[in-house]
């Protein structure tokens, strides 16, 4: 640093005044680079201002000792040897304490400004990353983030279902003050509008979520305590937040308080270090190992129960990566084609699809037309909790191998299909599978008067909507299809998931239910399908099906139990339908996969998401028996 000295300065008042000015404003600039790129209104301006003024004066009483007159210039009044020597003594004295309370200001000052956590300082490599989460040779999510001094960026897509992007500010502990975020139904336009933006803020004791949506905008507001990390479903940057203030307490083991987004709920993440480059996370009895470097930022990881490997990708590269399209085709050496198609409908948008022929047909073949459950699905009803489960892509190659042509679908607003999902009901769903219909009797190489249905979950709900206003359908298979309105069914999900979640203590089982309860209350009011199909009783439309019905259903299935397939049967049955077949599966869950518990909570614990041929074969064989000329 630059200090004014000059033998004859001290002649000139006014340069000593200038001296002390360059010498303050020299100070304040060196205290407050330290902060250039992190000051703002959570700066401890006091300390910045108290280290500059001390830092000032001690540069102002070094440059006034050393432009001191010399004797005899300043005063003709005699001066002693004593005297002198005295005055000079205390004045070093004075710059010595100076200097010492300069450095206790500038040592308050470096430790009270805040700085941001760790995990948001930029990689070593480059400011971007992607983690890649992999089941298998299926990528199913793959996040991008951006990170900066004072927060992070993260775009988040989990194959088959939501992408979201996210902006979050974070503070030196690694709490979150507001984080903002965009999300888009699977396969939309990052151009297109979202389907729902929110924000999430949080004070010392409080969460407010505010999303808003075609539906109106809805808030939840949460008592929260001890500054938990907002986190994210898949989300690995807010998950090194954790692990991040977990390492900060130097402890081996311990527990950090976290807030969900996803459902506005505090909980313990646990966190074990294993060495210095390798930590347990555990949340909701999930434990996933996480290869860490010396920052704390995650480089790698397994969840063994998911059988999910975590991939980090830095630089230029994250920014290409991408989950590619499913292959919707027919798998090599198959006994038939696939087609990509598009379907117009009656309201005026298209559906994207394919349409597997079986090779080689002297005259027209039977069709099937598939409909998928609740929630936007894709054609094949993939579901990324299960490795391998793609229903009715197995359904497809299955009746494909008998001869039976198949219609899959894509749901509004998923890969290319339009139309209106926000106000849709199942009964604009079922005017989809209608149009589905249409579209598969102009086709020259089907047999419109040999066309199926098959529906799974709300896809069997829906396949009985259709046929008791289309008397030409050859027959409906309902797989998991209810018989109960939708507020029963409802009602039951929501005790069953808080009353088997074993991360709830039984003591608090009773107020989380009524919490979960008031959300889902509060949220369906504002949902045009959800009123429509809590309100929905499947019994009457039922009765009016004169179509063959096959009924298939999971012994053990915990979403649509199993005492709602009899009830369909006998509804079918007193409208006059004589040919109305019944099977439930043994030990098979609501996806029709062995699992003897069936509860959804333990979906993620299946290793293999194909159907096994008891189910396929029961299902080929009935539709062969009832589309063969």
């Amino acid at each position: 640093m630059f200090i004014p000295h000059s033998p004859r300065c001290h002649r000139s008042p006014a340069s000593r005044r200038v001296s002390f000015v360059a010498a303050a404003a020299a100070a304040m600039l060196a205290v407050g680079m330290h902060a250039k790129r992190e000051l703002s209104l959570r700066t401890p301006w006091i300390a910045i201002t108290v280290a500059g003024v001390l830092i000032a004066l001690t540069l102002a009483l070094i440059i006034r000792r050393l432009n001191a007159p010399e004797p005899g210039e300043e005063s003709s009044m005699p001066q002693t040897s004593a005297d002198a020597t005295q005055r000079e003594r205390s004045e070093w004295l004075v710059i010595l304490l100076a200097l010492i309370a300069a450095l206790v200001g500038l040592t308050l000052f470096l430790v009270l400004t805040p700085r941001a956590a760790a995990s948001q300082q930029p990689a070593a490599a480059s400011t971007q990353s992607a983690y890649v989460m992999t089941r298998g040779a299926d990528t199913i999510v793959v996040e991008r983030v951006t990170r900066g001094r004072s927060g992070f960026t993260g775009d988040l897509t989990i194959r088959g279902q939501a992408r979201m992007i996210f902006t979050a500010e974070v503070a030196a502990d690694g709490f979150i003050p507001s984080l903002t975020f965009r999300a888009w139904g699977p396969g939309a336009s990052i151009d297109a509008a979202p389907l729902q933006t929110g924000t999430q803020t949080m004070s010392a004791d409080s969460a407010l979520i505010a999303i808003a949506g075609a539906g109106g905008e809805r808030r939840i507001a949460r008592a929260i305590k001890g500054r938990p990390i907002a986190i994210l479903n898949n989300d690995m940057v807010t998950t090194e937040l954790a692990i991040q203030r977990a390492r900060a307490t130097g402890a081996a083991k311990s527990a950090v308080s976290v807030f969900a987004l996803s459902g506005g709920v505090q909980l313990d993440m646990g966190i074990e270090f294993i060495g210095a480059d390798s930590a347990i996370v555990s949340i909701a009895g999930q434990p996933t190992r996480f290869a860490i470097d010396a920052n704390g930022l995650i480089t790698g990881g397994l969840l063994a129960s998911q059988n999910v490997v975590i991939t980090r990708v830095d630089g230029a590269a994250a920014s290409k990566i991408a989950i590619g399209r499913p292959d919707y085709g027919a798998p090599v050496g198959a006994p038939y084609r696939a087609e990509e198609v598009t379907v117009p409908t009656t309201a005026g948008h298209v559906l994207t699809g394919t349409l597997t022929i079986p090779s080689g047909a002297a005259k027209p073949v039977p069709a099937v037309v598939t409909i998928t459950g609740s929630g936007q699905q894709d054609r094949d009803e993939y579901i990324p909790l299960v490795p391998g489960f793609r229903l009715f892509r197995q359904v497809a190659d299955t009746l494909g191998r008998r001869g039976i042509a198949v219609l899959r679908m894509d749901d509004r607003a998923i890969n290319g299909s339009g139309g209106d999902v926000q106000k849709a009901t199942s009964a604009d769903f079922a005017d989809d599978i209608r149009a589905g219909i249409a579209y598969l009797r102009t086709r020259p190489e089907i047999d419109g008067a040999r066309i199926a249905l098959v529906g799974h979950s709300e896809g069997g709900m829906i396949a009985p909507m259709v046929a008791a206003t289309d008397p030409k359908l050859a027959g409906i298979a309902l797989m998991a299809g209810p018989a109960y309105t939708g507020r029963r069914i409802i009602d039951f999900q929501l005790r069953n998931g808080v009353m088997g979640a074993a991360q709830i203590p039984a003591a608090g089982k009773d107020s989380a239910l009524k919490a979960v309860r008031a959300s889902f209350d509060s949220s369906a009011s504002k949902q045009a399908w959800m009123q429509y199909f809590l309100a929905y009783d499947p019994v009457p439309t039922a009765r009016k099906v004169k179509v063959p019905v096959l009924i298939m259903q999971g012994g053990t299935d915990q979403q649509v139990t199993p005492d709602q397939a009899p009830l369909l049967e006998q509804a079918f049955q007193r409208g006059g339908n004589k040919d109305v077949t019944m099977k439930v599966f043994v030990d098979r869950n609501h996806l029709f996969l062995q699992d003897p518990s069936g509860f959804p909570g333990g979906y993620v614990k299946l290793k293999d998401g194909r159907i096994d041929g008891e189910v396929m074969g029961t299902l080929a064989d009935w539709m062969v028996a009832h589309l063969k000329p």
